[in-house]
């Protein structure tokens, strides 16, 4: 039986309830903050376990409107990564600039022994993620990758039903991620300037939600690598996006099943689900919280089950309870958890093979 860190949260949330509660604040640096998702550390800002104690922006204009928003002194705010970490000595890093500055957050965090927690995907190359993994074991850091979809209820109990056989052996997962684009959702335009940039954010849609799939089947799939990485993207706004991609459909072949994952910033509704089909029966897993699970009868009659599910309250329900107890020794990943470095270097890799095969019209094969 495959085993996963959530089994772990909940062992460790019974067990380490008293210690979290007298843990000390662990000091913590902020890399950026271009990325949409940065409120989400800014927020965090007065938690018991933790404490910001630097930011590294150089853009002075944003840094001032969102530490006026949070609540946060500018004097925390420093122009560059070496200055914040050298005069706030941080004992991790959270990155939440362009996805190519990752490699320069390790590049600079790793030699101090500052662990890092970048936000998806891990990096814009293989070249880029190999040189932060090479980092990474060199200097015995943790290096750890978030995406909203870990701490999906619904996430964990596809895969529990899955590996207790609740649907059969594997045979096709479907994962589909994406809004209507970046510019139309209204992101800010920071955000938006490296975000469609072929050269900071590595790729559009095929990138900025290719990486979900790859990161979840990768993990469905307990590390095991596709044979082949097929793609198709194209251009459908080339008024919002005229650099990159915003349309990208990639297959993974595997030796007795099959992944498609659609990546896309033209969904007419946001969306982050997934389908999973077993030889019995499939697994629909339609938001955080909605499942169901169809078992078949016949031909195409079936008997459905739907379930409700409800966040866990643990220690660990969001990346920084996570990756807190990742570097505090209190958690110890499995190695193709969904945070892992393991897991997410195959996610890089099937990314970096996606975006050869949408370039040549080839499917590219893996070693």
């Amino acid at each position: 039986m495959k085993t996963h860190f959530l089994f772990s949260f909940f062992i460790l949330a019974l067990l380490s309830t008293q210690t979290f509660a007298q843990q000390k604040r662990t000091k913590i640096g902020v890399a950026g903050l271009t990325h949409g998702h940065v409120g989400w550390i800014l927020n965090a800002k007065d938690r018991p376990d933790l404490e910001i104690v630097g930011i590294a922006e150089p853009n002075r204009e944003l840094a001032k409107r969102l530490t006026e928003q949070h609540g946060i002194s500018m004097d925390l705010v420093f122009d560059s990564m070496e200055e914040m970490l050298d005069k706030t000595n941080p004992e991790a890093v959270t990155a939440f600039g362009n996805i190519y500055d990752h490699l320069a957050v390790v590049e600079a965090c790793a030699p101090r022994g500052i662990h890092v927690m970048v936000e998806k995907p891990l990096a814009v190359s293989l070249e880029h993620a190999q040189k932060m993994k090479t980092l990474a074991e060199k200097h015995d850091i943790h290096l750890i990758t978030n995406y909203e979809t870990t701490w999906y209820p619904s996430t964990f109990k596809a895969y529990e039903l899955l590996n207790k056989g609740e649907v059969g052996d594997l045979r096709k997962v479907v994962v589909r991620d994406g809004h209507k684009g970046p510019k139309k959702i209204g992101v800010s335009d920071e955000f938006l300037e490296w975000l469609t940039d072929p050269k900071l954010n590595g790729g559009g849609a095929i990138i900025d939600f290719g990486c979900y799939g790859a990161n979840l089947i990768t993990w469905l799939q307990d590390g095991k690598k596709p044979n082949s990485v097929t793609a198709v993207t194209q251009q459908l706004q080339p008024e919002n996006n005229p650099k990159v991609d915003d349309e990208a459909t990639i297959i993974l072949n595997y030796d007795d099943s099959q992944a498609i994952i659609q990546a896309s910033w033209n969904w007419p509704i946001g969306r982050k689900d997934m389908e999973i089909y077993g030889l019995t029966g499939a697994i629909y897993a339609d938001n955080p919280t909605d499942l169901s699970v169809r078992k078949a009868k016949g031909y195409s009659d079936f008997e459905e089950n739907k379930l409700k599910l409800e966040y866990e309250k643990t220690p660990f329900e969001d990346p920084f309870s996570l990756f807190l107890a990742v570097i505090n020794g209190d958690l110890v990943l499995d190695e193709y958890a969904l945070p892992s470095l393991e897991n997410n270097m195959i996610v890089v890799e099937i990314l970096s093979a996606a975006v050869e095969s949408a370039k040549t019209g080839k499917t590219v094969y893996l070693k």
